[in-house]
């Protein structure tokens, strides 16, 4: 089938409003108007165009012109991290320009125990600019170490360092800026470490005037004036708990607390854990936030996954909700995408099913996808396999909804498919 001409979504449904330019300002500039017109932008229709001929192909071809909606099918991952620095408002905000109905904040704590987001809590040598702040760089817990080459050139050890919230305030957090999650492993300075990033992103969104970063509370308030639901992530300590008489449960119950102070209502918030102890803690003294608490899988392996007798218990606990990543769900059988055994296991055991992530794998043609594809990857073989992925998930696993890196891509097919 020969593809369509597709126009770019964002010159189809771009909608902005004019503001004062403010003091010193040269004018009126454009701000973005979100939540009115969603863009998916030009990867879906590059995906849909680049999909073998079939049925499903035909479908979503149909839809180019739209309309497409704000989904709760189509999940943020940490914003938009294809293109955008993860965890940034920026990021943020590009995801729902994307239709989005979720985002999330993965939630760790400073030194001063206020809740911020970041992947990680000790990660902030590689998504932030800290190295190439000296005061703040100082406060490492480990320092920049640079890299040792020898004379051919050959690298005998790479540049480290260890950067983390719980090493700043929350005052000083705000100083940095968020960058691509990346490191040069050959950096002789710390400006040299900054770089790295996967030639299948790009840093063109990083610069001095982006990547702002948030607080939690901070989220909160930003996704409630975007109108989307929350699905916060409370991260395991890299520090050893209790952490200057904050222990595990505070840390988990200050999560629900802010959202209870933003007067934000349980149903719009999915909080998650890759700790049962953290989900069943809701569920018994936070019931109206644990009935939708996310329990994340953190398996490597198939042979890593929870049997059906297991899920069944997670059921009967009172865990409504599991979220492992994609290879637990799918399979390859004769070139075929298709559900896994946990897949069945898990909708047998009555779960509801999210899945995590999509577009984070780089280029799919070149049959070497990794961690995701690794139980389906014999029957990737192009781009755009990526929406036979999708459609298998939605219709046979019957997953609730799917974390991304690109939302626009989730938001294109829910929107040609009918999904909320």
């Amino acid at each position: 089938m020969r593809g369509l001409a597709l126009a770019p979504a964002f010159l189809i449904t771009s909608s902005c409003v004019l503001t004062n330019g403010g003091e010193g300002g040269s004018g009126v500039e454009l701000a973005p108007v979100l939540g009115r017109s969603i863009q998916p932008g030009p990867r879906p229709f590059f995906l849909v165009n680049d999909m073998a001929d079939s049925p499903l192909k035909t479908r979503l071809l149909a839809c180019a012109e739209g309309p497409f909606r704000k989904t709760d099918f189509s999940i943020g991952h940490r914003g938009a991290p294809l293109q955008f620095p993860e965890h940034t408002k920026e990021s943020y905000e590009a995801a729902v320009r994307m239709g989005a109905g979720i985002l999330e904040c993965d939630v760790t704590f400073t030194k001063d125990k206020q809740l911020v987001c970041r992947h990680a809590q000790n990660d902030l040598h590689t998504t932030t600019n800290i190295l190439v702040i000296p005061d703040l760089a100082a406060k490492c817990s480990k320092p920049f170490t640079p890299a040792v080459v020898d004379a051919e050139g050959h690298l005998l050890q790479e540049a480290a360092a260890e950067c983390r919230t719980s090493d700043i305030t929350l005052a000083e957090f705000k100083r940095l800026r968020g960058k691509m999650d990346a490191f040069n492993p050959r950096a002789r300075t710390p400006e040299e470490f900054q770089g790295g990033t996967p030639t299948w992103r790009t840093d063109l969104y990083a610069g001095p005037s982006s990547g702002t970063l948030m607080s939690h509370a901070e989220s909160i308030a930003l996704f409630k004036k975007l109108g989307v639901k929350m699905a916060p992530e409370l991260k395991e300590p890299s520090v050893t708990m209790p952490f200057g008489g904050f222990g595990q449960q505070d840390y988990a119950q200050k999560l629900v607390d802010e959202y209870k102070q933003a007067r934000i209502s349980p149903s719009q918030v999915f909080p998650q854990s890759f700790g049962k102890a953290d989900i069943l803690y809701w569920i018994r003294n936070e019931p109206a936030f644990g009935r939708q608490a996310v329990y994340l899988d953190d398996a490597d392996t198939v042979a890593d996954l929870p049997d059906a007798a297991e899920l069944a218990r997670y059921k009967a606990e009172g865990i409504n909700i599991v979220a492992p990543p994609l290879f637990a769900l799918l399979a390859a059988e004769k070139g075929r995408i298709v559900p896994s055994k946990y897949a069945r296991a898990a909708q047998a055991a009555g779960l509801d099913i999210i899945a995590w992530s999509l577009e984070r794998s780089g280029i799919l043609a070149d049959g070497d996808n990794g961690f995701y594809y690794q139980t389906f990857d014999a029957a990737i073989t192009r781009e755009g396999d990526v929406m036979r992925v999708l459609d298998v998930l939605a219709r046979d696993v019957g997953i609730r909804g799917i974390f991304s890196d690109w939302p626009g891509t989730v938001t294109y097919y829910a929107s040609c498919m009918g999904l909320k």
